[in-house]
C-alpha cells in the first residue's frame, strides 16, 4: 500500500495575541522553544519505512508567512523525513480546484479552517499525491515504536472472517501516566452530568481484552488509518464543531461501512493544558445537538443505514439520546454557579441549547449534500498533475 501520514498542526501568529480556546484544542505559539510538532517529528524518525508526511499548517491567514517559516525550520531539523508542508497558500489552490470540480456545492468543506474541513484537506492532498492510505496523527502525540507503520497497515484493505471489509481503523493513545483509559479522578457536581469517562472506559476495557481487530464504537482522530476505498467515498463532516473523528464512524455506518479498532496500535498523547473550559463546552453542546439532529434526519432516508443511540451503547449512545438535554442544562447551571467561568456558562445555560438546536436544524442535511459531491471531488483530484507539481515543490 502507498501510504501518507497526515498531521494537522495548529499555530498562533506573532501578532494575533493569545490563543482563544474554543476554536481549536490547542495552538502552538510562534516562538515556543518546545513546539509539539518538533517532538512528534522526532518520534517518527525512529520508524522503519516511515511514509511521506503531510503537514497541514493551520494558522491565521495574516500569519501564514511567519508560521510557514517557523514550521519549515522545524522540518529542516528532521532531514531523514520526507515532509510536504501545506499552508494557506497551497490550500487555496486545492480549494480552487475543488470548486471547479464541484461548483456551488462545497463552500469551505475542504480547507484549513474547521476540524472536519481540515481533515478533508488531508484527504484531498493524499489524493493529489496518489496515496491510497491516509494515516492521521496529531502533532501533540509521539510514536512509541519503530514498527509503527507495520501496525498501522495491519489488516487494512483486507476482510474479516465474515467477509466485512476493513477500510478504516482506529488505534488508541496512552496518557501522560501511561494509561489507555480516561481519567476518572475528576469528581464533583461540575462533572456529574458531563463526563464520558465511565462509559468510555467500559467500552475500552472490552476492546483491549478482545481480539486484535474488532468493530469499533470509538475513533481516535490522532491515530486513524483510512483506505482510499473509504475516504474516496466518505468525507469528514465540515459542519460539526468538534468530534469529527467519532462523527466519521457514524458517517461510515450510514453508508454501510465500519470503523475497526486495533488494540495493538497506540501512541502517547501529550497535550498542553487548556485554560478555559466554557468555550470547549459550548462547542460540545453544538456538536451533540447537531449530531443528534443529523442522524435523525439521515435515519428517515431509505437509502442510508440507520445509526441510533441503542446501536452505540455503552458509548457514545447516551450522547445522541434524549439524555442530552438534561445533561447540558444541569452542567451549564452548576458550572455557572461553582466555577470561575460564571459568565460563559451562564450564557450557555440561557442561550446555548436554543442556539445549538437552531444551528443543528439549519444544517441537518448539509453533510449529505456535501457527501454527494465527494466521490467526484476525489476522482478529479486523484494525481492531478498541476497540483502534484505544486505540492512537490513544497517539500
Amino acid at each position: 500500500m502507498n501510504a501518507a501520514i497526515v498531521i494537522p498542526t495548529y499555530w498562533a501568529g506573532e501578532h494575533t495575541g493569545a490563543y482563544v480556546p474554543g476554536t481549536y484544542d490547542h495552538s502552538t505559539e510562534l516562538h515556543s522553544p518546545t513546539p509539539e510538532l518538533d517532538r512528534c517529528l522526532a518520534s517518527l524518525e525512529q520508524v522503519a519505512d516511515v511514509a511521506p508526511i503531510v503537514l497541514l499548517v493551520v494558522c491565521p491567514v495574516s500569519a501564514t508567512v511567519e508560521v510557514s517559516r517557523r514550521v519549515r525550520q522545524i522540518v529542516e531539523a528532521h532531514p531523514t523525513l520526507s515532509v510536504t508542508v501545506v499552508t494557506n497558500l497551497e490550500a487555496t489552490q486545492v480549494m480552487d480546484r475543488v470548486g471547479r470540480i464541484a461548483p456551488g456545492g462545497t463552500g469551505e468543506c475542504v480547507s484549513l479552517r474547521g476540524y472536519g474541513a481540515i481533515r478533508n484537506m488531508g484527504l484531498a492532498v493524499a489524493a493529489i499525491m496518489g496515496r491510497d492510505v491516509v494515516i492521521f496523527l496529531d502533532d501533540d502525540e509521539v510514536v512509541l515504536r519503530p514498527d509503527f507503520m507495520t501496525k498501522a497497515l495491519y489488516a487494512l484493505g483486507q476482510e474479516t472472517r465474515t467477509r466485512l471489509p476493513i477500510l478504516a481503523k482506529s488505534g488508541y493513545f496512552f496518557d501522560r501516566s501511561g494509561s489507555p483509559l480516561a481519567d476518572t479522578s475528576k469528581a464533583g457536581i461540575c462533572h456529574k452530568w458531563w463526563t464520558k469517562r465511565l462509559e468510555f472506559n467500559r467500552w475500552m476495557k472490552r476492546a483491549l481484552s478482545g481480539t486484535r481487530i474488532s468493530r469499533s464504537n470509538y475513533v481516535c482522530g490522532g491515530l486513524l488509518a483510512l483506505h482510499a476505498r473509504a475516504f474516496s467515498r466518505v468525507p469528514f463532516d465540515p459542519f460539526i464543531t468538534r468530534g469529527e473523528d467519532l462523527d466519521y464512524l457514524f458517517n461510515m455506518r450510514l453508508f454501510g461501512l465500519d470503523v475497526w479498532f486495533d488494540n495493538e496500535w497506540a501512541v502517547k498523547h501529550l497535550p498542553p493544558e487548556s485554560e478555559q473550559r466554557s468555550p470547549r463546552f459550548m462547542q460540545d453542546v453544538y456538536r451533540w445537538y447537531y449530531e443528534r439532529v443529523k442522524l435523525a434526519a439521515a435515519n428517515r432516508r431509505n437509502d442510508l443505514n440507520s445509526v441510533t443511540a441503542a446501536s452505540l451503547m455503552p458509548y457514545p449512545g447516551p450522547w445522541i439520546s434524549s439524555q442530552l438535554d438534561d445533561r447540558v442544562r444541569r452542567t451549564a447551571l452548576v458550572r455557572a454557579l461553582f466555577t470561575r467561568e460564571h459568565k460563559g456558562y451562564w450564557q450557555i445555560w440561557r442561550h446555548g441549547r436554543s442556539d445549538a438546536l437552531r444551528y443543528a436544524r439549519d444544517n441537518e442535511n448539509s453533510y449529505l449534500k456535501f457527501q454527494s459531491f465527494w466521490p467526484s471531488i476525489m476522482d478529479g483530484l486523484w494525481r492531478d498533475p498541476e497540483l502534484a507539481v505544486m505540492l512537490k515543490g513544497r517539500r
